[in-house]
């Protein structure tokens, strides 16, 4: 059952829009506000789906009332009603936020297609925010210990600035946790988070993944593509495995650092770039500018923050709120009950040698759950846990 409230000082005009709406489908259910203050105080106490608000009202108008709403409960579309001489203004709220506008006497067709278009909206912006809390839960940060309430400390202070990081920390131990949970919580959280695996892509391929080419600029390139740059424009570019990346592509992207530009291959057009980065390397970054396998002048550009995540081994204390989560993730994925592990089976895993850190050990746990007992025990963890 899909809410509408209609907000409009004009009895004639409300029984109007009451009339078409409730004849159009058994499923809207239509509320009436007479002025701007009655509605606003309904929005407050009910979740409504939809609200179709008249401009020029006494007590508030409906300028008042959106920006109100968006302040309370943004996701409600808003269509505001118009007389002929408030159409400027009606197209100006849909600068503030508003879905569309409908014109006075309402145009039937026009009226209902407004409505099932704000709707379909509203499920849309619901869905997306239910996939939201789905993906931040894919990325929970698990653990209590000293390293890891730090690091949470740092990312709570460091994620709302612009800030650049540099994460670093050995394969599996959750350096990309670290950035997915920057953009969450950063101003750019509703932009784009485009993640970079640099050490999968060939290096002749690494400057036309991250910039885009133009038709032409090389033998497969047969029509003009964005990089991943462009696409992450407005939000966050995680570059992992920074330390793999060619010297000819670090030089670009201390470019784009620099400028805020980038240069699609096979073209000398510069593209404006509004881009947060966060690397990763499980490399030793000032070894490598020894070396002259890394540019220095990027490192200082890119590490502005620094976050070194700790290896399993020197967070041990984590292991068994680690093997808990792993345990419910795996159970429910595979759509059966969480086994329990007994005291000494955690005990036992906590003094494993974790070489592939938390990887291994979610490995470890999906194995344990396959092959052990209903309470995993220390014997199940002797059999099946090898190492």
């Amino acid at each position: 059952m899909s809410k509408i409230l209609i907000i409009e000082d004009e009895a004639a005009i409300r029984r109007v829009l009451v009339k078409i709406l409730s004849e159009e489908s058994d499923s809207y259910k239509v509320f009436e506000a007479g002025d701007g203050l009655a509605g606003v105080e309904l929005i407050k106490k009910e979740d409504f789906d939809l609200v179709l608000c008249d401009i020029k009202m006494p007590k508030m108008d409906g300028i008042e009332v959106l920006e109100a709403i968006n302040k309370i409960k943004p996701e409600i579309p808003m269509v505001m009603i118009s007389g002929h001489g408030d159409l400027e203004t009606a197209v100006n709220t849909m600068r503030l936020g508003a879905f569309d506008y409908i014109s006075k006497p309402p145009d039937l067709n026009r009226l209902l297609n407004t409505v099932r278009n704000a709707l379909d909206r509203k499920e849309l912006v619901v869905e997306n925010k239910r996939l939201k809390k789905k993906v931040s839960k894919n990325y929970e940060m698990i653990g209590s210990s000293n390293a890891i309430s730090e690091i949470k400390e740092i990312i709570e202070k460091v994620a709302p600035t612009e800030a650049r990081v540099l994460v670093t920390g050995q394969n599996g131990t959750g350096k990309e946790l670290v950035a997915h949970w920057l953009h969450e919580k950063s101003e750019r959280a509703k932009g784009p988070f485009i993640e970079v695996n640099c050490a999968a892509i060939p290096s002749e391929l690494i400057e036309s993944e991250l910039f885009g080419h133009v038709k032409g600029a090389f033998t497969s390139a047969n029509k003009d593509r964005a990089g991943k740059f462009e696409a992450a424009n407005g939000g966050t570019i995680f570059l992992d495995e920074i330390g793999d990346m060619s010297l000819s592509a670090q030089a670009k992207v201390l470019r784009a650092l620099q400028e805020s530009k980038v240069q699609r291959v096979g073209s000398d057009k510069d593209i404006k770039v509004n881009v947060r980065v966060v690397a990763a390397t499980n490399k030793n970054l000032k070894i490598e500018i020894e070396d002259k396998k890394f540019r220095e002048d990027l490192y200082h550009r890119l590490a502005v923050i620094l976050i070194k995540v700790p290896a399993l081994n020197d967070r041990r204390d984590d292991i068994p709120e680690l093997i808990g989560h792993f345990s419910k993730k795996i159970a429910e994925s595979q759509g059966t009950i969480p086994k329990v592990f007994s005291e000494s089976a955690i005990k036992l895993l906590q003094k494993y040698d974790w070489t592939g850190n938390i990887r291994e050990l979610r490995n470890v746990v999906e194995r344990l759950l396959i092959l052990g007992e209903k309470e995993i025990s220390e014997n199940d963890v002797k059999l099946f846990a090898s190492k």
